[in-house]
């Protein structure tokens, strides 16, 4: 069993479901929870080994899928070309993309939530989920740095 004081939030959310946690997957998991964007595979690739120089790019992409597949990561797709992940959260919140930096702001705005809601019923649906990405410039004209 995990300790829970030292196995990071995705790792103990593994053990609770059953999954076998091997050293490797310890290490991508705590990448995982540690991070405070929304990595690729190629990202958490590089932040893994550095902890653990014999972790493969293979092990990684099977690890996020298996993670994925047990509905513990969301895969988010920002208009690159690149899946980004992060884990999975009952607290739900959208995303704001500067187009320039790469720069992903998380938000969650009541207006907005209702206003999805009435238009869902409005058209004669229960809305059940959603996801938005919003994608912008900075409306002064210069990169946040």
């Amino acid at each position: 069993m995990v300790d829970t004081q030292t196995a990071s939030h995705l790792e103990q959310m593994c053990v609770d479901r059953g999954m076998k946690m091997t050293g490797q997957r310890r290490v991508i998991a705590r990448v995982l929870s540690e991070s405070h964007d929304h990595p690729d595979v190629e990202e958490l690739y590089r932040r893994s080994v550095k902890a653990d120089p014999k972790i493969s790019i293979a092990t990684v992409y099977r690890t996020v899928r298996l993670f994925e597949e047990a509905g513990l990561l969301d895969k988010l797709d920002f208009g690159d070309g690149r899946a980004r992940y992060e884990e999975a959260t009952d607290s739900h919140h959208d995303h704001l993309i500067d187009m320039q930096s790469g720069k992903v702001f998380e938000f969650n705005d009541p207006e907005v939530e209702e206003l999805q809601e009435r238009i869902a019923k409005k058209l004669g649906y229960k809305l059940v989920g959603h996801r938005m990405e919003l994608y912008g410039v900075p409306a002064d004209g210069k990169a946040d740095d």
